[in-house]
């Protein structure tokens, strides 16, 4: 997997486009200025979040005794349910009823951008090659700042789009990813079942 194939993936599991409302409704209460400041701290946190499973994720799976390949078919599974709920959202949304107040945290930082399948993947890539840490992180931190730039221009954004238009391209980033998960549980099975990857 090169640096922008691996941003690529990251980007797609971070959601930020499918992420614009709720950060909206969640900073709405907020004056206008101290969005833009809660929002930055909240990105940073998220990143900083982020880093800490990519390089500290491997002494975890080794602590565990977890094998690769149980890595990477866990992981597959779990980004094929984050695709499939990207594709046909739940009514509720993401988060469910949210709680009032200026965000800390919860549910902005975690676990809207860094959620569990985000923090699986930095996880499964740190792991299996972790010779190109360097790489990875760069890959993160191109992921990170498309993330960020869309969502500090999310007010534009949804008056330029609306909701049904990032709605419908929320789903077809989920379609991606499916298919990126599929993926990788496939290598993962090729690797445990000695074949050759299907990749």
């Amino acid at each position: 997997m090169t640096v922008l194939s691996a941003a690529l993936l990251l980007f797609l599991i971070l959601d930020p486009l499918g992420n614009v409302p709720v950060f909206l409704s969640v900073l709405r209460p907020l004056p206008a200025r101290r969005q833009r400041v809660v929002l930055v701290r909240e990105l940073l946190i998220a990143l900083a979040v982020l880093m800490l499973f990519l390089w500290c994720g491997k002494f975890v799976l080794d602590l565990m005794h977890l094998r690769q390949e149980s890595v990477s078919i866990a992981g597959g599974i779990v980004l094929f349910l984050i695709g499939i709920r990207m594709i046909f959202p739940r009514p509720e949304g993401l988060m469910g009823e949210i709680p009032d107040g200026e965000p800390f945290i919860v549910p902005l930082a975690i676990p809207l951008v860094a959620g569990p399948s985000g923090m699986a993947a930095v996880m499964l890539l740190g792991s299996k090659e972790p010779e190109r840490l360097g790489e990875w992180s760069l890959a993160l931190m191109l992921a990170w700042v498309g993330t960020a730039a869309i969502l500090l221009a999310a007010p534009f954004l949804y008056r330029l789009l609306g909701r049904r238009a990032l709605a419908a391209v929320e789903r077809l980033m989920g379609m991606l990813l499916v298919a990126i998960s599929v993926q990788m549980l496939l290598d993962g099975l090729a690797t445990y079942l000695g074949l050759p990857s299907a990749g």
